[in-house]
């Protein structure tokens, strides 16, 4: 249980800050994934800044948020990691499917990467979780 809401904790605040990023300075998260991208031989990635997708990514970044913030003060609920799980792997998933079939930018394979272990992390907290439950 300590691990588990540990986990959901610093989950929640991490989430938070990236959506504030998000919102606050939305073309220095592209640029930094584009400064990455040169060294690297891959296309940089169109620069933000189209009000209505920083409205859904935000917004998208709260509601995760929220989510490992319920999971933090109410881990015996298994819907919560369920449905956090749910949103992390559409996003790796698309991100995946856009860095394969749209370019292959830098920013689309780290959001692969990074909400996929996310997606995995959260599985493994809910199933570790339910068995103890048991």
């Amino acid at each position: 249980m300590k691990t588990y809401r540990a986990a959901a904790l610093v989950l929640a605040a991490g989430f938070l800050i990236v959506g504030l990023l998000f919102l606050a300075v939305p073309q220095g998260v592209v640029s930094f994934f584009n400064r990455l991208s040169g060294p690297l031989g891959m296309a940089e990635a169109q620069p933000a800044g189209r009000p209505f997708f920083l409205v859904l990514a935000s917004g998208y970044m709260y509601l995760v948020s929220l989510l490992a913030w319920l999971m933090f003060k109410h881990p015996e609920n298994q819907t919560f990691p369920m449905l956090l799980f749910q949103g992390k792997l559409a996003t790796s998933l698309l991100s995946l499917g856009f860095f394969l079939l749209h370019r292959p930018f830098l920013i689309y394979l780290a959001n692969f990467g990074i909400d996929g272990l996310i997606a995995a992390g959260v599985w493994w907290l809910r199933k570790t979780q339910k068995d103890r439950g048991r």
